[in-house]
């Protein structure tokens, strides 16, 4: 089984307006990490950059413009992709593993290659994605009540995995959390 945890970073909330300014996570195959990747990336110039977004995520307006572009980041992507996926072959594509990216995640990351012109999305990831939180929701079904809130820290916090508060929001760091907390869901 071929797993793509991943998490990014955006410059806003809405997958059409704003756009994706960090990518990072690990390529696992049937329980084996093969890989991690973290790109920087420049968000598409045509897109919205919240400044709210930016401080969630500790950077500065310069600092995601003076990124590579997302052509070339979108090349080292499908490059890294390419090394586990035959893109060609219907039957071998990546599971997307992350917190909460059935509702964000995913639709910006399918809106990027969009807007790098790969009409390839599909041949790379089933369309059916394993979302920790919906995991850990069901885990923790009967202990809801018990959480302030089911932000991807507080969860990893009750279920014990260490959190750095000043490490949140970087998108490495993040990934590290969702693939421990999706450790102890299944």
């Amino acid at each position: 089984m071929k797993l793509l945890f991943f998490d990014l970073e955006t410059t806003g909330l809405s997958s059409i307006e704003h756009g994706i300014h960090q990518i990072s996570g690990c390529i696992e195959i049937d329980g084996e990490i093969k890989e991690s990747f973290n790109f920087n990336v420049a968000p598409n110039p045509q897109l919205k950059i919240s400044d709210e977004a930016l401080l969630v995520s500790n950077r500065t307006r310069e600092e995601v413009m003076s990124y590579p572009p997302m052509n070339q980041i979108h090349n080292e992507f499908i490059n890294l992709l390419g090394k586990y996926v035959d893109k060609f072959d219907k039957t071998d594509k990546f599971f997307l593993v992350g917190y909460n990216n059935n509702s964000f995640d995913n639709q910006f990351l399918r809106n990027w290659f969009s807007q790098n012109n790969d009409k390839f999305f599909g041949s790379w990831f089933w369309s059916n994605t394993l979302d920790v939180l919906v995991l850990a929701t069901q885990k923790l079904l009967k202990e809801r009540a018990n959480l302030i809130d089911f932000r991807l820290e507080t969860v990893c916090k009750y279920v014990g995995i260490e959190v750095d508060p000043s490490k949140l929001h970087d998108a490495s760091y993040d990934i590290e959390l969702t693939r421990g907390l999706y450790l102890k869901c299944i």
